[in-house]
């Protein structure tokens, strides 16, 4: 086992490193007047990654705007999505050969990490009773011997649990915790698990480090991070870690100890 490097970029964007690879999932680089945080890393500097991944075809999830850019700057990555999204991929000028769609139960490995993806529910499944393809994905990421479940954007749902606990002990958990409710619905801003299904969600599956997200770029579809944390100290006595993040600090995981510890500059 060895150490893995992680990085938050705000809402649910991560990179993830190894020795040898480097991921980046979920990461909303564009501009917009609607942000309440601007892109930690510049979309024309981000470059040597790996692989960049997409949950799904929501702006802050797969940012067109920028995999135009970085199909470009990074002509050998792979960009790894739900297959159902094929089409606007290729639509950026990712070439096929590194375009890796895939669906729920299906694997992918880039480098040493190998990404298994397993349906998220953004507030519904949405399966395509045709294709049997789903338009929103959860990541599994296995590296080195250790696991980060990237949830993506999602409630829980029956047979969730299952999917997750057969992948085993999950040492990592990036969550979304901003919740749903009917004035969002109504503006077309489907949900997620509110803060306290997260923790419960966290509380079950017993990562040793859960950390929050989806809370920090819109104002009208945040949450506040310390309520998560708190609910957590209360409810699981110290059973459970929280890690609230902060945009670009570096994380980095001792797969020995089992410790997630920050590298201050």
């Amino acid at each position: 086992m060895g150490n893995v490097s992680i990085r938050w970029l705000g809402q649910m964007g991560l990179i993830i490193s190894s020795e040898s690879t480097t991921i980046c999932i979920d990461y909303y680089a564009a501009q917009g007047d609607d942000r309440q945080v601007p892109p930690p890393i510049p979309v024309e500097e981000l470059k040597g990654i790996d692989a960049f991944l997409g949950t799904h075809d929501h702006l802050d999830h797969i940012d067109h705007v920028s995999w135009k850019v970085w199909a470009v700057t990074n002509p050998e990555a792979k960009f790894i999505f739900p297959r159902k999204h094929e089409e606007s991929v290729l639509s950026d000028g990712v070439s096929r050969s590194n375009a890796l769609g895939i669906n729920a139960g299906e694997s992918v490995t880039v480098g040493d990490m190998t990404i298994h993806a397993i349906a998220a529910s953004h507030e519904f499944l949405d399966m395509d009773p045709e294709t049997g393809l789903y338009p929103y994905l959860q990541y599994i990421v296995e590296v080195d011997g250790v696991r980060i479940h990237h949830a993506g954007d999602t409630v829980r749902y029956e047979g969730m649990m299952p999917l997750i606990r057969s992948f085993g002990k999950i040492d990592i958990e990036l969550l979304p915790i901003n919740g749903r409710d009917a004035w969002r619905y109504q503006n077309n801003c489907i949900g997620n698990m509110t803060y306290q299904e997260a923790a419960d969600l966290a509380g079950e599956v017993e990562p040793y480090v859960v950390i929050p997200g989806h809370w920090d770029m819109f104002a009208d579809n945040s949450e506040d991070p310390y309520a998560f944390q708190d609910y957590i100290a209360v409810k699981y006595q110290g059973k459970l870690k929280c890690k609230i993040p902060v945009v670009m600090e570096e994380m980095v995981y001792d797969a020995q100890e089992h410790i997630l510890y920050t590298i201050t500059s």
